[in-house]
């Protein structure tokens, strides 16, 4: 009776493994540490940031199925319990901070799902030290697909190799519940324990202003900046999310500032579209809103709204 394909054979990669016998020199693989799986899944972010983006939109798979040795894997259960979830939660706050400095410079990032999904899986065939990786760009799809990409490291030569497989061969692979993760998506690139820190210790900036209306007399406006980008609008503004600094007057244009922090050089910058934007006693030239025209916005400036309302913004 023939034996049983293995999983490469079915690949038909076969050649590219060997084994002790056949390879008397070569070093036994150590088993993997955490740093290895945390940087390895990192570096397939990325990956699929420069293979899948196009133009100014900036795409990326959320789905990530890492595959290890059964003997790796059961060292990472039994040994590390609990290590996967970290390791997750660390590399999806390494994802936003690698997409917050894309959005910083201007490109669209918008996710293709509402979701991160991690499956970390065994398989038979993998020996020690191998780790596998296939990408989906929108996790829980059941739409069929005829092929998905994996890379996979081998242990002769340690140099990712990629290729693609069809989703029968997902079949091959074991799951296990302390191996699967959900983490929402979250738009405004921060993970929970980001979001958990008290606003008044964690915001780029200050913005205060004093409006002409009677009821306001005496009293100031004030909005943290909790994002790195806001818009600033007036009393015809119907956005309510945060990042939307809303003036309750007629003198302000909806909307009328835009303001971003750019972390790379940790300067603040405005376009403005309203009809007069006055910065430093400086005159800002008008925008398009589909084409802003950004200029420095120093802290401790002072911003005067069509004559009338003034701004002011403090670090």
């Amino acid at each position: 009776m023939d034996q049983k394909a293995s999983l490469w054979q079915r690949l038909g990669i076969q050649g590219w493994f060997l084994t002790d016998e056949q390879s008397p020199g070569k070093k036994k693989q150590q088993s993997l540490t955490p740093d290895d799986v945390y940087n390895y899944m990192i570096s397939k972010f990325n990956d699929s940031i420069r293979e899948l983006s196009f133009a100014d939109r900036v795409v990326f798979y959320h789905e990530y199925i890492i595959s290890f040795n059964t003997a790796d894997y059961t060292s990472f259960l039994n040994n590390r319990q609990g290590i996967f979830g970290l390791i997750v939660n660390e590399t999806v706050k390494r994802f936003y901070e690698t997409l917050k400095q894309y959005r910083a410079a201007g490109k669209t990032v918008k996710p293709s799902s509402s979701k991160w999904v991690f499956r970390l899986v065994s398989h038979p065939d993998y020996e020690p030290g191998d780790i596998g990786f296939i990408g989906k760009l929108m996790p829980g799809n059941s739409q069929k697909e005829e092929n998905l990409k994996v890379t996979f490291i081998p242990r002769q030569t340690g140099i990712a190799q990629t290729f693609d497989i069809s989703q029968d061969i997902l079949k091959g692979f074991n799951y296990y519940s302390e191996g699967y993760y959900e983490v929402p998506y979250d738009e405004s690139l921060e993970t929970d324990e980001e979001k958990s820190v008290n606003p008044s210790q964690k915001h780029y900036a200050r913005f205060e202003t004093i409006l002409p209306e009677k009821q306001f007399a005496g009293k100031k406006v004030e909005f943290l900046m909790l994002d790195s980008e806001i818009v600033v609008s007036g009393n015809d503004e119907t956005r309510e999310e945060r990042n939307v600094f809303r003036i309750p007057t007629d003198w302000v244009n909806a909307p009328h500032l835009q303001i971003r922090y750019n972390k790379s050089d940790g300067k603040f910058y405005l376009a403005s579209f309203g009809e007069k934007t006055i910065l430093n006693e400086n005159e800002v030239p008008k925008s398009d809103i589909n084409s802003p025209q950004w200029v420095e916005l120093p802290v401790n400036s002072k911003i005067l709204l069509n004559g009338i309302v003034g701004v002011n913004i403090f670090k």
